[in-house]
């Protein structure tokens, strides 16, 4: 009689979880969402974050609230995230950086991209682009590399860390060209920048969005995007290929949450982000950024970063980089 009482139990309990899931799903969100950028305020990703989770917070009906936590190349969010509540109120935009770079780079990762995390959705697909201060007598990517190889190992390659986007497309182009120069990572996109438009770097490579006002103000100046065609928010500016044929690097932006989220929940992220992927004035401030909209299932997501793990620990290992 008392096993029969314990089974009871134990169903009942288990009926009451259930139910108790079923709930928390139903009626999802009914407070802020935390949306973690793992990088300082400045950057890119801090400009694409704050576009989209504006009308987020419309169509989910509760406010999105951005939160820079930026350290050691998004480690430092990484890990705020992955010891958040699986309960889809805490999410995180990620660069390929974050999920595919950071754990062919750093040896004792705090936290694993495949185990850690739940794919939510794409959100872009963007290009980068080269920039030099006024003050480097260059003014296209052949008049840089006869300049570089005239000094090696002279030039000042600004980033916003080891094993960032803007590091990653400068890794890729020495491994191209050749080339030689001192690589100087800072903790953000921000910090590098600051010191590019004074003049203490030569050359960095960043999203065009961040950069497009400095190159049009005069400050910086751009010598080349790293797509196959010129960008349609800047026309004006030249491809790297143009100068060094079959020259490319793309890279995203995604959202994740921890894993162990709800499939429910997460179903429900990438509805509403894909819902504000498809407004006009999204798709349209994006692309004036350089961005492309792209959305998408979280399992195709899923093996975007799959696939972008062996494609980057490839450049890891060919390059000798080490984690700084």
């Amino acid at each position: 009689m008392t096993l029969i009482v314990q089974r009871i139990a134990a169903a009942l309990l288990a009926y009451a979880f259930c139910t108790c899931a079923a709930a928390q799903v139903q009626k999802f969100p009914d407070h802020p969402i935390r949306w973690v950028v793992p990088y300082p305020p400045g950057g890119g990703t801090d400009v694409v974050s704050r576009l989209i989770a504006e009308p987020l917070a419309r169509v989910i009906g509760q406010p999105v609230i951005v939160d820079n936590k930026g350290g050691a190349n998004g480690v430092v969010g990484a890990q705020f995230v992955t010891g958040s509540p699986p309960d889809g109120y805490t999410v995180m935009l990620v660069l390929p950086a974050q999920m595919s770079v950071n754990p062919a780079l750093m040896k004792n990762l705090a936290y694993d991209p495949v185990r850690d995390f739940a794919p939510v959705v794409q959100l872009t697909s963007f290009e980068v682009a080269m920039f030099v201060n006024p003050a480097v007598p260059a003014n296209n990517v052949k008049e840089f590399l006869a300049l570089a190889k005239s000094r090696p190992g002279a030039m000042r390659l600004a980033s916003a860390g080891t094993g960032s986007t803007g590091h990653m497309a400068a890794v890729w182009f020495q491994m191209k060209t050749g080339v030689e120069w001192i690589h100087v990572p800072y903790k953000g996109a921000g910090g590098a920048f600051t010191d590019l438009l004074g003049g203490q770097e030569d050359v960095m490579f960043a999203t065009t969005l961040s950069a497009l006002p400095y190159v049009r103000s005069g400050r910086l100046r751009a010598l080349g995007t790293t797509g196959l065609k010129r960008s349609a928010a800047a026309p004006e500016i030249p491809t790297i290929a143009e100068s060094l044929p079959g020259f490319e690097f793309s890279q995203w932006h995604g959202i994740v949450a921890p894993a162990k989220t709800p499939p429910e929940i997460v179903a429900k992220l990438n509805a509403s982000i894909a819902e504000v992927l498809k407004l006009p004035q999204v798709k349209e401030k994006l692309a004036s950024l350089d961005s492309e909209t792209v959305g998408g299932s979280p399992a195709e997501f899923a093996r975007l970063i799959a696939s972008d793990m062996g494609r980057y620990a490839g450049i890891v290992k060919a390059s000798g980089m080490k984690a700084e």
